[in-house]
This record gives C-alpha cells, structure tokens and sequence, in this order.
C-alpha cells in the first residue's frame, strides 16, 4: 500500500479503473465509500458513459439507442439508483410494438392484444408447437443457439421470429452461434416462460413494476453521469480525455499504467488495476507479458458493430410508441426508439427524433454510407411498413459504434476462457463489467458486477479471490432484459 497523499497520514490502498462505463463508474462510486481507497478512474472520451451515456440533440435527450433500467435489478442498486437521481428517476409503462406476419403486436407481449392481434396462421402453429413439444426428441449432434431454441421454442417462434432476429443482430445463422446465447440473451427461452410473463400481466397477478422501467427526465446517462458526480463528490478521481496505452507488470504482479493526457505519456503506480475495457484490447495492452495462445485468442474473438441513425423531424411525436422492434430479415434495422416517448416529455415542441439501430461492421456497405443516404434509406424502410415519413426531416445525424455487442460464435468459449484465466492468475490485476467479462448484459448486471467486485475487496486493501469466484458464478445467470 502506499502513503496517504490527502493529508490523513494514514495507509491507503491505491486502485485505478481503466474505462467509464457502467462498471467503471459504479466501481468508482462503491470504493469512494470506503475508508482507506483512492481511485481513479481512467476514460479515453471527454465524458463517462460510454455507450449508456446521453446527449442532446435539437434539446431533445438522446440515447445510444434503446436504453431502459430494469426493476429486476438487484433491490441494493436500485436503492443507490433511487437516492442519486430522486425524483429524476422515473417509474414508466413499457410501450412498444413489434411486427410479426405483417401485424403489429405490443410488446413485450399482452394476453388480450396477442390473442386478438397474432395472425391466425402463425397461432395455430405456436399452439401446435406447444402440443407436439413432448413428442419431439433431443437434437443430435453438439448443441448450438438454434437447436436449444427450437427445442424449447418449437419450429414457429425459433423460425418466425428469433432465428431472423439473431441473424440480423450478429451477422451470422443461427446455427453458428453458440448455445450461451441462448442461455444468456433469451429470457423467454420456453413457451412456458413467455406465458409465464405474460399471465404476470393479468390483473390480480401483476406487481407494481411489471411491464414498467425507470428512466430519468434527462436521458438514461443520467444515472451513469450522476453516479460519477457521486463518486467524484466522495473523492473518486475522473481523469477524462486519458488513453490508456499499457499496462505493466512487476514480478508477475500487475502494478504499473502507462497512460497518455494531454500529449504526454507517464507511468502511475498502483496495488490495483480494474479493467473494464475490452478483455482483447486489456490484453494487447499487456504486450510480450502475454503468451502466444492467449494474444491468439484476443485476435480472434470479435464484436458486432452498430449504427445509430437519429432522423430529426419537425413535428411534437411519431407515434405513441416508445419502441418498435422489427425481426424480420427484410427490413434491416432491429429496433426504432422514440426518446421523448421514453420520458413522456412534450418538450421541445415542434420537433422529435427517431434512432434506428442498424446491426453493421465498418467496412461494410451501409458503413460506407453518408449520414444522408442513411436517413433516406430509414425514411424508406418506414414507408414500407406502413409508417410513412410526412412531416420535415430536418438532418439526419448517426453514431457509429464498432463494438457494440460480442459475438457469441461457436468455438468463443475456448478462446474467451483462455484469456479469462490467464488473466485471473495476475495478481493485482481484475477484468469485469460488459467488455471485460465479454459479456452481453444489461446495465444494473454491469453495476452487480462492480458491486460485486468492491465487496470482494478486504479491509485491509487485499483482494479475495475465493470471493470473487464466487460472484462470477452469480454472473453466469445474468439473462438480458429486452
């Protein structure tokens, strides 16, 4: 440990957190907390957030797409959550559609409006699906995403709905994608679990958050931005605008950063470095330190991108929908959000933005596009729904993210776990949050991962690994919240 520098005099354990995400911010928020730590959090950008950040565009509050904060969060962070934006957080109903056959259904789904809207075809099918479930036998050969859906999904949904929904999402068939998607990113992964979820929607049997999400008055990097205000209040350093160019070891120990700011680059010593940042890229900053099989595996493991495209319009609202979802194949966004709807704000008057999210690589032809020729494409898309574009458009602007998801390919988990636990045998030196752990979560499932790591931090500034595990077993169950 090192001298305390604040004037207390007494011993002081020195962590540094590489990145300011969610896990980065709610790492620094919980060990400003404790007596005897000094953090600094490291953020290559101007800001904290990363991709659960906000910004205003035209004084609308504009998310990096669809953003929600689930009420199945652990009931601690919700309570942090609470106490930090107060009357900012706002409790809202969920209110979007999605199109299935050709018709609109609400989602996520409602008992009268399925029965009442689901196409009579596509129906039948599902109630057959579930019938002949028993009769079906296990898929032969090793499992992948699309033979344990179909097992527990049956033919339809697998078919209608999910295999061209991944397939746009990731790029790739659902045949080469590996069954921890499934287990992870479905949470409706049986028939019984989606009637499940709905009959919890029935009066009588719905709780109060049911069908409901928070989200503050000023965007969803509220909460990230606020928290970091917090943290910074009890004594967290932010350091922004800093790169991170390498991380060093010393007798197999990880204890040295070098980071460059402001044109110039120096070395900072610590007795922990937490890395949220991408475990290839935490990797590649340790250099020789790491061994051939493993920089082989941080080379191949792979991110799908994403392309955000605000279409601003002059009118007050598109619909009354906060989000639309579109799995089918021939309409290339997956999800269009509306964030006045969001918050259910009316203002400003006279304008309101739609944000397609369009799954894309960089180098490919819609990422070659010009903001322009993507708005008119968007603009098209909606047409052909049954959504024409009537009002202005006034520009059309995009945010291009090259690594908005992993992807969960077939043979992943071999290359991720050589990474994993090569990494886990450094001491002073802890990967976790969404980039860190590879992992497609949520939110409040980066922000248990941060409080999970801070409560494996001893009193006397050593880490408990037995711990840590242990909470890394927890994490195995996160299922993404849609």
């Amino acid at each position: 440990m090192n001298e305390s520098a604040n004037g207390t005099g007494g011993p002081q354990t020195r962590i540094a957190i590489l990145g300011g995400g969610p896990a980065g911010v709610a790492g620094a928020y919980k060990l400003s907390q404790r007596p005897g730590i000094t953090v600094d959090l490291y953020e290559r950008g101007p800001r904290v957030g990363g991709n659960s950040a906000s910004f205003d565009m035209d004084g609308v509050h504009c998310d990096f797409g669809s953003h929600r904060f689930h009420p199945v969060a652990d009931p601690n962070i919700i309570a942090d959550v609470k106490a930090i934006l107060g009357e900012d957080l706002l409790l809202r109903p969920r209110h979007g559609r999605i199109r299935l056959g050709g018709q609109w259904i609400h989602f996520p789904l409602k008992p009268l409006d399925a029965m009442l809207r689901l196409p009579k075809k596509f129906a039948i099918s599902l109630f057959a699906d579930m019938l002949l479930k028993p009769l079906r036998g296990k898929p032969g050969g090793p499992p992948t995403f699309a033979s344990t859906l179909k097992a527990g999904l049956g033919p339809t949904i697998s078919e209608q709905f999910y295999f061209p929904y991944v397939e746009k999402l990731w790029g790739l068939k659902p045949e080469e994608l590996a069954v921890e998607l499934a287990e992870r990113r479905v949470s409706g992964s049986s028939v019984g679990k989606i009637l499940t979820k709905m009959a919890s929607q029935l009066p009588g049997l719905r709780s109060p958050t049911a069908g409901k999400f928070y989200y503050p008055r000023k965007g969803f990097g509220q909460i990230i931005g606020d928290m970091a205000e917090q943290a910074a209040g009890q004594g967290a350093n932010l350091i922004l605008n800093a790169e991170i160019k390498g991380v060093e070891l010393s007798d197999g120990r990880a204890s040295t950063i070098v980071v460059e700011k402001d044109g110039q680059e120096q070395r900072v010593i610590y007795d922990h470095i937490w890395s949220t940042i991408p475990i290839s890229l935490l990797i590649r900053m340790l250099g020789e330190a790491a061994p051939p099989p493993v920089q082989e595996a941080a080379a191949s493991v792979k991110s799908r991108g994403m392309i955000l495209i605000y279409l601003i319009l002059e009118q007050d609202q598109f619909t009354e929908y906060d989000a639309h979802y579109f799995p089918e194949l021939s309409i290339p966004v997956s999800r269009m959000s509306e964030p006045k709807n969001y918050s259910n704000t009316k203002e400003p008057k006279g304008v309101t933005i739609l944000c397609a999210e369009l799954p894309a690589d960089p180098g490919d032809r819609y990422w070659q596009m010009s903001d322009e020729e993507l708005g008119a494409n968007f603009a098209k898309w909606l047409g052909e729904l049954g959504l024409p574009v009537k009002a202005t458009i006034r520009r059309t602007e995009t945010r291009r993210l090259a690594h908005a998801y992993p992807v969960y390919n077939l043979g992943y988990e071999d290359k991720f776990r050589r990474m994993d636990e090569w990494l886990d045998g450094i001491d002073g030196l802890l990967t976790y949050g969404r980039q860190g752990l590879f992992a497609h979560d949520n939110t409040h499932h980066a922000f248990a991962m941060a409080y999970g790591a801070v409560a494996s931090l001893r009193d006397d500034g050593t880490f408990d690994r037995a711990a840590w595990a242990e909470r890394r077993r927890e994490f195995e169950s996160h299922v993404v919240e849609d």
